[in-house]
């Protein structure tokens, strides 16, 4: 019998992802001038207003209020009609220096020695089912929205559209579970009160969406997944009616609070700590990223259909407490998961440092991952500029989403087959 499985997404404008790249592009300047930093903030955003919270070590100084600000604007943010404005809103800052209690069990005299930053679990996740090996409802909603963005940015087919938005898609699959179609996407996207006759208005945003980007999506997608979409596809466009009122002036936003749409949807596990605002040193964010790289390299050597990865950490030491591995059934091995776990320990170094050091994490490369997912992403170097009164004008050279590169395969495949 068949079964339904849905995931959702949000845009980069909508108010708890505007709170992620606040404190992502925090973490990204501060380790932009002083790559030893350790950062771990917060932000929350709201009717016209900012707060920065939490905690730094830096040989640094920075204009936080300003930072925040640009990236705000950044998103789109920049029109009053909105009630929040990047050159308008107020900013206060609240971050204070880091527990010397929690520093002294990260730093070590051999940097090969460093602790976590943090006890927790932390879990990586691959599949067959899409090219970026992600769950598929989950990266059909990511596209849906990124695609809805780029059309914002352009501001010619459509121009009615603000910068808040989210996404869901619901995919039927098979005993199975191959997916056999799409079965609902819903799309809600903060607009201008551009029409006085309110039906007139959701009425020619419904047919908008589907007529040019849905049209759009499916132009860029392989052939596979084209054939899922259908005419008998049920589309929700605003169900709730006007989506003028959006942003943090329709509901405030904080950091960390879109944490399974950062990482898999609702597949896989999640450990439930948040990623942005904080340094690679707290493996909530870099333990997690060194899982994904892992069950993603195994499923491409093909060791596997579909690999969780469960890593495990204790605040100030530096190997895992555990490493847990599941196929789900899918091995073509006929080694046991328990066992594929252990030869995996020998083959990725799971220290912080290790991690660090394999995935260059000690790099600004955070803001990239902010919104649409920290996985599924396509690794790529780019050069990035910042800009400090303290600390002058640089532009450095980074390599983003280095957990998704298939740089592992051929030693997989030598070590386990």
């Amino acid at each position: 019998m068949s079964f339904f499985f849905t995931s959702e997404s949000v845009s980069e404008g909508h108010p708890d992802k505007i709170a992620d790249q606040i404190s992502d592009n925090l973490v990204d300047n501060f380790i932009a001038f002083d790559p030893n930093s350790k950062v771990a903030c917060e932000t929350l955003v709201t009717t016209g207003q900012v707060i920065l919270a939490g905690e730094v070590k830096s040989n640094t100084y920075l204009d936080l209020q300003q930072i925040a600000r640009d990236t705000i604007n950044r998103i789109g943010y920049t029109k009053s009609d909105y009630q929040f404005n990047g050159d308008s809103c107020g900013v206060i800052s609240l971050i204070h220096e880091q527990s010397h209690d929690i520093n002294m069990g990260v730093e070590k005299n051999k940097k090969e020695l460093q602790g976590a930053g943090d006890q927790g679990i932390m879990f990586g996740y691959a599949s067959s089912e899409t090219d970026d090996f992600m769950p598929l409802a989950l990266d059909l909603s990511h596209k849906i929205l990124i695609e809805l963005s780029l059309i914002r940015k352009e501001n010619k087919k459509i121009k009615y559209l603000r910068p808040d938005a989210k996404s869901q898609v619901t995919i039927e699959y098979d005993d199975n579970g191959k997916p056999l179609r799409i079965d609902t996407i819903v799309i809600s996207t903060q607009h201008d009160d551009f029409d006085k006759d309110d039906n007139k208005m959701l009425s020619k945003i419904k047919s908008d969406l589907i007529s040019i980007l849905i049209p759009r999506l499916i132009n860029k997608l392989p052939s596979r997944i084209q054939d899922l979409f259908n005419q008998k596809i049920k589309y929700f466009i605003n169900p709730t009616g006007k989506f003028v009122i959006g942003g943090p002036h329709g509901d405030s936003g904080l950091t960390g609070r879109k944490i399974i749409v950062d990482t898999y949807g609702g597949k896989g596990g999640h450990g439930g700590g948040a990623f942005s605002g904080k340094d690679p040193s707290k493996v909530d964010r870099s333990a997690a990223y060194a899982a994904r790289h892992i069950a993603k390299n195994l499923v491409a050597a093909n060791i596997a259909d579909e690999v969780l990865v469960q890593l495990s950490y204790a605040i100030g030491i530096s190997e895992p407490t555990s490493v847990y591995l599941n196929t789900f059934g899918t091995s073509k091995l006929k080694l046991s998961d328990s066992l594929i776990a252990k030869k995996i320990k020998k083959i990725f170094d799971l220290t912080p440092y290790g991690i660090e050091k394999r995935l260059k994490l000690r790099s600004p490369i955070y803001f990239e991952t902010s919104a649409y997912g920290h996985m599924g992403r396509k690794p790529k170097k780019i050069l990035k500029k910042f800009e400090s009164p303290y600390n002058g004008k640089i532009e450095l050279e980074v390599e983003l989403f280095t957990w998704e590169k298939l740089d592992y395969v051929k030693k997989i495949i030598q070590t386990l087959k």
